[in-house]
């Protein structure tokens, strides 16, 4: 943890690139903490924040991508036991996470790995489920493509907003703060576009009956 410290003090694209990557695998790393730090130094003219968002983003495609290769091939009875395992709990993992992905990935099909980007915890997970039901690899890769780069870009927007209000001894607490928000309003969304397609559904399979 003392090597992601120092990482996250000295981020740069190799860097961001890194964490990202090691976020969308099992490894603790909040890319609330990287991505939106990032951009508040590029918009004090240090960083490029498209080209934060584009490492950040093929960051996650390759560390979601080791998660599916893994799953895919050591198959469920070996990923559940990683996840009991000490090392698994240093990774903050446990059964119950897992579960929670794969329940979250049954719900919601394959798009679960676009919408999954932008839900805590499942964030990192939903790639184990897609490698388990063996989804079709590329189509995986499209939608983590979309998810974390729409999820990296709200977090260097807030970054550059930031860049603006806040001094930068303040910017952990703030960026704690306007993550809840976000992370809710997320919520919110995703929410109302589940209720959205359900009636939606119902109301087009209720006009197919009365025809």
């Amino acid at each position: 943890m003392n090597i992601i410290s120092t990482l996250l003090n000295n981020l740069n694209y190799p860097t961001i690139f890194f964490l990202m990557l090691l976020e969308s695998t099992v490894v603790p790393v909040p890319s609330e903490f990287v991505v939106t730090p990032a951009a508040y130094h590029a918009a004090g003219g240090s960083l490029n924040v498209l080209l934060i968002v584009l490492f950040a983003t093929l960051g996650a495609d390759v560390g979601a991508s080791i998660n599916y290769f893994v799953a895919k091939y050591v198959g469920r009875p070996v990923v559940y036991k990683f996840a009991n395992s000490k090392v698994g709990h240093m990774c903050l993992l446990n059964q119950e996470k897992i579960e929670k992905s794969e329940r979250y990935f049954d719900e919601h099909g394959v798009a679960a790995t676009l919408t999954g980007r932008f839900v805590p915890v499942i964030r990192h997970l939903i790639s184990i489920p897609a490698g388990l039901a063996r989804m079709n690899y590329w189509k995986f890769l499209l939608f983590t493509t979309i998810g974390a780069g729409g999820w990296h870009a709200v977090l260097a927007a807030l970054g550059w907003y930031l860049h603006a209000i806040v001094p930068e001894e303040q910017l952990n607490d703030k960026i704690a703060e306007y993550a809840e928000y976000i992370k809710l309003i997320i919520l919110a969304l995703l929410l109302a576009a589940v209720v959205y397609y359900i009636v939606k559904r119902l109301t087009k399979n209720k006009k197919h009956d009365s025809l």
